[in-house]
């Protein structure tokens, strides 16, 4: 059938693409799935420079040598879709996309990956786009010159402070903590540049503006007290939100919304795996991801061949 595949992966982040490479490696009949534009996470961020055997590289490149390597393969890539419906119960999954195409698939890998957290401050939503961003490669031109604020304390946001001086002539980050959760190295580089101030022990609980953001109230954790702060822009990096909404009820989630998986990446559903931001686990990276889809498409493929050894034997006997 012309859209039944080995393996169906939904989502071309870090961690579908390099399951997609591995699966079509192995002859394993691929299609992927995705949401938006090819890359996920990774095309957000400026510069990769902890990815071994690569002294540095742009997300963007680093996702679109992914998305080659993949087809080069014989991976089937569709982008910018929606997935309307998915149906992972039976031994033949379905997976229905722009309410009128359907693919089925012996396989699922789920690799839907994640969001930017928001504040949840009042304005947040009205500004977006408007003053606010959630990614400095994307933005970070469009603030030459300009004073700006980064919220948040991990190895995320103090390496995009640092990424951003080249644009911003003053940077202000704001950490609702006493301390950082970021690896020493980038809390060092943070602190030596002098373009970079930092508030702690502190949050924006309001972004204020007409036509576009123009100032912000933080308020001190400790103490309450609430200040106001003229700023061009704010830039937001306090972690991301696993995009699982559409598997309620479908794979077993934990309490915070990702995907519960085995060591070898199997969900709660016979042939159905995970892998990347949207499964539980403690650290976030590139590498992490790609080990996911790694690990997820060794199994996926296991799990495959065992099914059509399995059909062809009882085609035999009879």
């Amino acid at each position: 059938m012309e859209n039944h595949f080995d393996a169906i992966i939904i989502g071309a982040g870090a961690a579908g693409l390099t399951a997609g490479i591995y699966l079509s490696r192995a002859k394993v009949n691929t299609l992927i799935l995705n949401e938006g534009a090819v890359g996920g996470q990774m095309v957000l961020t400026h510069e990769i420079a902890n990815y071994p055997g690569v002294e540095n590289v742009s997300g963007y490149t680093l996702a679109r040598t992914m998305k080659t390597q993949a087809q080069k393969f014989g991976c089937k890539i569709k982008s910018n879709i929606k997935i309307t419906s998915l149906e992972l119960n039976d031994e033949i999954k379905k997976v229905v996309v722009n309410d009128k195409d359907v693919y089925t698939s012996n396989a699922v890998i789920i690799a839907t990956g994640g969001k930017s957290r928001m504040i949840g401050a009042i304005g947040e939503e009205e500004f977006k786009g408007k003053g606010i961003s959630y990614c400095a490669t994307c933005d970070g031109d469009f603030f030459q010159d300009k004073e700006i604020i980064v919220v948040g304390g991990g190895n995320s946001a103090l390496e995009e402070a640092v990424s951003l001086t080249k644009y911003a002539s003053k940077i202000t980050v704001v950490h609702q903590f006493d301390r950082f959760q970021a690896l020493e190295h980038y809390v060092k580089e943070a602190k030596k540049n002098e373009k970079i101030s930092f508030i702690m022990e502190s949050k924006i609980v309001e972004f204020i503006g007409n036509e576009k953001l123009e100032e912000v109230k933080i308020q001190n954790q400790r103490t309450g007290e609430i200040s106001k702060m003229k700023i061009d822009g704010v830039f937001v990096f306090i972690g991301y939100v696993p995009n699982t909404e559409s598997l309620q009820g479908i794979v077993e989630l934990n309490q915070w919304n990702e995907i519960i998986v085995d060591k070898d990446m199997r969900t709660n559903l016979p042939g159905v795996f995970a892998a990347g931001d949207s499964i539980q686990k403690r650290y976030r990276q590139v590498t992490t991801a790609v080990a996911d889809g790694t690990i997820a498409a060794l199994t996926a493929a296991e799990y495959i061949n065992n099914l059509k050894k399995e059909i062809a034997e009882q085609e035999f006997a009879q």
